[in-house]
């Protein structure tokens, strides 16, 4: 009877509940749009929320449903650039502009350029202006300024001229319809200069004050060389004016070093956030000359929950020390690295904060004894790990504690990366396939593979693991040699024991080496109702993933 009601609509609240709990389930959500008027109008917002994700394979048709919305005189437009009205829809069942939540500014310049191609490929149309694409972008954000979209988050990144030229062109629209900016909850700017930073601080200074994450991230010619010229001065001036904008800042990661880190904490010093901001990302910091000033800021930061530290350097003995000295109370939650230069002040941090450290991970530290010491540590005092990420050689000394380490924290562990880097090892990938099956948790949300893959080995894994569910799965074969087709044993011990929900092969054995490139091998993952992603969509970035958002990479 309560079944009944639901698919009925007697019961609203219970059924957006429904449809709230399938959020990122895309193929469902496909499903209930066409249960009735209530399930269609509850889905159809979240499926157009993030349109330019590149997460799943779709067609960029859905550009056409946007373009519904141009004035007669664009539309006029382009039919001069050689696209005529009947490829655009003449009605719309919802104002799909509107839905907008997510917006990446990268994934909205490819998703335009893959539209042109696909017009270019499979229809009768060609276009005859390289001002074709610029035309498009402009007019698409006309749209959604015009639609007051109310953005949830934003990713802005500039890394060629192009992308440089279409953004800051069009800028100046949303300097004139600032509410596009509103509600903005996270923001993250990436490799943009300091002229269109500085645009931002004023938009953001005016009408907007909602932003509760902040990702800053720039690119070395925009920070590092001439700390007192023009642009870093510029640079100095907007990231301060950014984050004393803020008043409920409570997240914020760091990507760059020099002049404009030593600024950035300092005006964490002096913010309207020492009451907000909880978490503290450092991506890729360099620690040097900065220590006595992160003591100074992290000690007026009143309500600061966590640390985590991503591939940084300088972790130094001075820098370890003051880091332990700084008295406000904080967890270390992550710990990846790159480099040890000194085991002891190490094996202090990680005594000390070991037990909160909840990801962790080692990247190509190949010096072998200072790698089995740092295992050992991680052995003995991280319990609690979450997300463990190994990228180093494998020898048969190191292959041992990594099995213990995962022994150890099974517990715990909900995603695991294993990369090795001989790529001519097959020897050590055998064994870590045929020991590491009956070791791992009852369910991991993600595993990736990135190994030098016997067929044989894999098989056994397949076996040996029969007892974990596997949300994602990602199997990347090093291997430069052309080996067997594996497909069919995943399928055998995977697919058919609905095991996984997301898969992703990446294997020269197949021409486009991406399994996901293969339609014959999509339709049929999908009888299993699996997933086949592209390998490098469904892997994990890290600094993403310790940021937690899942919308805006």
């Amino acid at each position: 009877m309560a079944c009944s009601k639901i698919f009925l609509g007697d019961l609203p609240e219970l059924t957006n509940g429904i449809i709230q709990y399938l959020h990122h389930d895309y193929k469902t959500l496909y499903s209930c749009i066409l249960v009735n008027r209530l399930w269609c109008h509850s889905a159809i917002p979240l499926l157009w929320e993030n349109p330019f994700s590149n997460k799943f394979l779709k067609n960029y048709h859905f550009i056409e449903i946007y373009l519904h919305n141009l004035n007669d005189d664009d539309k006029i437009k382009l039919n001069e650039y050689g696209i005529n009205n009947d490829l655009i829809p003449s009605n719309t069942l919802f104002n799909y502009p509107s839905f907008i939540q997510h917006f990446t500014t990268r994934k909205f310049n490819n998703s335009i350029r893959n539209w042109e191609i696909t017009i270019n490929q499979h229809s009768n149309y060609t276009i005859q202006s390289s001002n074709f694409i610029k035309f498009i972008y402009k007019s698409l954000f006309l749209i959604f300024i015009e639609n007051e979209v109310n953005l949830y988050s934003l990713k802005v990144s500039l890394f060629t001229d192009e992308e440089r030229e279409y953004f800051v062109d069009t800028l100046e629209l949303i300097l004139q319809n600032q509410n596009f900016f509103n509600n903005i909850k996270i923001l993250k700017l990436v490799s943009i200069s300091a002229e269109t930073l500085l645009k931002f601080s004023k938009i953001l200074n005016s009408n907007c004050n909602s932003i509760s994450s902040l990702y800053l991230k720039f690119l070395y010619q925009y920070c590092f060389e001439f700390p007192y010229n023009t642009n870093n001065q510029m640079m100095k001036s907007s990231l301060s004016q950014i984050i004393n904008s803020q008043k409920n800042l409570k997240k914020i990661l760091l990507n760059f070093n020099g002049f404009p880190l030593y600024n950035s904490l300092l005006s964490l010093k002096n913010s309207n956030c020492l009451n907000t901001l909880n978490t503290i990302i450092f991506y890729c910091i360099s620690f040097k000359n900065i220590i006595v000033l992160l003591n100074e800021a992290f000690n007026q930061l009143n309500v600061l929950e966590s640390v985590h530290i991503i591939f940084c350097s300088y972790l130094n003995t001075e820098f370890i020390q003051q880091f332990i000295n700084i008295t406000k109370p904080f967890k270390l939650k992550s710990l990846f690295l790159n480099k040890v230069l000194q085991i002891e002040s190490l094996e202090l941090l990680i005594q000390i904060f070991g037990n909160n450290i909840e990801d962790f991970g080692i990247k190509k530290i190949d010096e072998s004894q200072q790698l089995l010491q740092l295992l050992g540590l991680v052995i003995t005092y991280c319990y609690k790990i979450k997300f463990l990420y190994l990228s180093f050689w494998l020898n048969s000394q190191n292959i041992n504690l990594i099995f213990n380490l995962i022994e150890n924290i099974k517990q715990n562990l909900k995603y695991l990366f294993i990369e090795i880097s001989d790529f001519s090892s097959v020897y050590l990938s055998s064994i870590l396939l045929l020991n590491l099956g009956q070791i791992l948790p009852f369910k991991l949300e993600y595993l990736n593979l990135n190994l030098v893959i016997d067929r044989n080995a894999l098989e056994a894994f397949l076996k040996n693991s029969q007892n974990t569910f596997i949300k994602k799965l990602l199997i990347f074969n090093r291997s430069m040699k052309k080996g067997e087709d594996i497909f069919p044993c995943i399928k055998e011990y995977i697919m058919k024991k609905k095991r996984v929900k997301y898969l992703a092969i990446s294997d020269n054995f197949y021409e486009n080496s991406d399994l996901s490139l293969l339609e014959d091998k999509v339709n049929e993952s999908k009888l299993y109702d699996v997933q086949l992603l592209n390998y490098f969509s469904l892997n994990i970035n890290i600094e993403n993933f310790i940021f937690n958002d899942d919308n805006v990479q």
